[in-house]
């Protein structure tokens, strides 16, 4: 299944590959390998594009006492740390890293009612870069579950995604595992939760937006 923040693109990139087939056909069709060459280059830059926009679907276990990753990626950071917008407090931070390889897609972790969200212009800093999480683009988005427990998730753009979506607002009643948002072309996420909430996932493990529990509240 293609996303929805997909068709644009492909439909353009689609475009863009015809144009650019007929060129080669029409000016190189004599130089066999370097015009093979070029189609070959062509169709993995249409595959690329397309694989981006994948939206598979996943099979979400609810239950309020777990956190489920918002994202496909890996785990690069674990630890306690300030959060100054929202809690201006320690809080535990989980952030996933999500290269142009995996699915963009954006998931509740959680269950319950949005109590604060805003969007922040900002900069295009390499998302694992310490600093993303507060110059770079990104949004913020705090759920507080039915145990009254408030969960900060934040949407960071990287040097590559300049096109952050979200499909919630403040009031809202969202469902774990359901979609959120979306990141065009590389990105993080962080996650913020009570310190000595119980982490079940590893740094440099891999996860699954939608299916993996990576916290368990106490």
């Amino acid at each position: 299944m293609i996303h929805r923040e997909g068709y644009t693109i492909i439909a353009g990139s689609l475009v863009l590959v015809g144009v650019l087939g007929w060129v080669v056909n029409h000016y190189l069709a004599d130089y066999k390998i370097l015009s093979w060459g070029l189609y070959a280059l062509l169709l993995v830059f249409l595959v690329l594009i397309v694989q981006f926009f994948r939206n598979p679907t996943r099979h979400t276990v609810i239950d309020a006492s777990t956190v489920i990753a918002p994202a496909d990626g890996k785990v690069v950071i674990i630890e306690d740390v300030e959060e100054p917008e929202y809690f201006k407090g320690k809080r535990l931070q989980i952030s996933i890293f999500m290269s142009p390889l995996n699915v963009h897609v954006n998931r509740n972790p959680v269950s319950g009612i949005v109590k604060y969200f805003k969007y922040h212009p900002g900069k295009y800093l390499v998302a694992w870069h310490p600093k993303s999480s507060t110059l770079n683009e990104r949004t913020t988005l705090v759920v507080e579950n039915e145990a009254g427990i408030p969960v900060l998730y934040r949407q960071i753009a990287g040097a590559v995604a300049r096109r952050i979506r979200w499909y919630v607002k403040e009031g809202d009643s969202v469902t774990q595992g359901a979609e959120y948002g979306f990141i065009k072309f590389g990105s993080r996420i962080d996650i913020f939760l009570p310190v000595g909430t119980e982490v079940k996932v590893k740094l440099e493990e891999k996860v699954w937006g939608g299916e993996t529990v990576i916290a368990k509240f106490n």
